[in-house]
C-alpha cells in the first residue's frame, strides 16, 4: 500500500500555537519525524505520539547545512516509500525557510506518494505582531541576509526591510556548539546598507520567544552601530520605511482625493510613528529566542 507524507508546522510556542488539524496528523501517523527548537516542543511532540523521532542528528559538525537538508529528505521519504503514514513537523511554518520540506513534497508527488504541507504560524507572523508592523501600510522587502548580499537584491528604502538569520549572514557550515561572533559577515552586511541608508537609520533586532511567559527579544540601535550590536543565529534585522509621499498626480489620475488621506499610509510618513513609520516598542527583556532557522 503507498504511503503518504504530511509536512506539519508548528508555529513558534509549541503547542501553544499548533492547528487541530496539525495535532490529528501528529497524534495518527506511522512515523513521526521532527525538528523543533526547544524542549518543551520535544516532549510534547514524544507525548503526543511514541514513534517520534528527531531529525537533529541529520546536521554534521562543519558541514554545510545543505548536506543536512539532504539527508532530512531522505528520512522523510524512505518510510512513505515503504507505505507508512509519514508525519514531519517543523516548528515555525514548515514552509518559511524549510528547503527540504518543498524538495520533499516534489519528490513524493513526482512518486506518485501522497504528499501535502499543514501550515504553521512563521517567525514572521510573531514579528508582524509584536513590532506592530502592517505590511499592506508601505510595503515590506522580506530577504533571508546571505541571499540578500549575493544576488544583490534590489531594495526600495520607503518600503520596510526584514532581512532573516543576520546573525548568520555567510555562514553556510553547521556549528553544533553556535556560530560565535561573525564580524566580517555583518561588516559586509553594514556596508551594503549603508550605500542605501543614512548612517543614523534606525534598525531593529528582533527574536521571536518560544515561550508565552517570556517577551520577545526587541532592540534597537542605528546602523552606524549595528557592529557593536551581538546578533544571534535566529536575529532578524528590521530596516523601518524613510519618511515618503504619495505621487499627488497618480491619486489625481486615480479619482482619489488628496486631502482624505491625510493621516493615511498614502500620507507622510514620521520617522518613529504613523502610518508609514517603524513600529513601537513592545518589549526589551532579551530571551533564549527561537534557535537557528533551518
Amino acid at each position: 500500500m503507498a504511503g503518504s507524507l504530511v509536512i506539519a508546522g508548528l508555529g513558534i510556542q509549541v503547542p501553544r500555537q499548533v492547528t487541530w488539524e496539525a495535532r490529528a496528523e501528529i497524534q495518527r501517523a506511522d512515523r513521526l519525524l521532527y525538528l523543533v527548537a526547544d524542549p518543551v516542543a520535544e516532549a510534547w511532540l514524544r507525548r503526543s505520539n511514541p514513534a517520534a523521532e528527531s531529525l537533529a542528528d541529520c546536521y554534521l559538525e562543519g558541514r554545510s547545512r545543505a548536506i543536512a537538508y539532504q539527508r532530512m529528505v531522505e528520512r522523510m521519504l524512505a518510510p512513505a516509500r515503504n507505505g507508512a503514514r509519514v508525519c514531519a513537523a517543523f516548528y515555525g511554518h514548515p514552509g518559511v525557510f524549510v528547503s527540504p520540506t518543498h524538495e520533499a513534497i516534489r519528490i513524493a508527488r513526482a512518486e506518485h506518494l501522497e504528499a501535502r504541507m499543514l501550515p504553521g504560524i512563521s517567525a514572521e507572523d510573531c514579528l508582524f505582531a509584536d513590532l506592530g508592523l502592517d505590511p499592506a501600510r508601505s510595503g515590506c522587502q522580506s530577504y533571508e541576509a546571505t541571499d540578500f548580499l549575493v544576488n544583490e537584491r534590489t531594495v526600495d528604502p520607503r518600503s520596510a526591510l526584514i532581512l532573516w538569520q543576520a546573525g548568520l549572514v555567510g555562514r553556510v557550515e553547521y556549528r553544533h556548539d553556535g556560530f560565535g561572533e561573525n564580524r566580517l559577515g555583518l561588516s559586509v552586511l553594514q556596508a551594503t546598507l549603508l550605500a542605501r541608508y543614512s548612517p543614523d537609520h534606525e534598525v531593529v533586532i528582533y527574536e521571536a520567544s518560544p515561550y508565552s511567559v517570556i517577551a520577545p527579544s526587541i532592540r534597537r540601535t542605528c546602523l552606524r552601530d549595528l557592529l557593536a550590536s551581538k546578533l544571534e543565529a535566529t536575529s532578524t534585522l528590521l530596516l523601518p520605511p524613510v519618511p515618503s509621499r504619495a505621487n499627488e498626480p497618480m491619486l489625481r489620475r486615480l479619482g482619489i482625493d488628496v486631502a482624505s488621506l491625510q493621516g493615511t499610509a498614502a500620507g507622510d510618513g514620521d520617522s518613529r510613528s504613523g502610518p508609514s513609520g517603524p513600529p513601537p516598542s513592545v518589549g526589551t527583556s532579551r530571551p533564549a529566542g527561537e534557535r537557528a532557522l533551518i
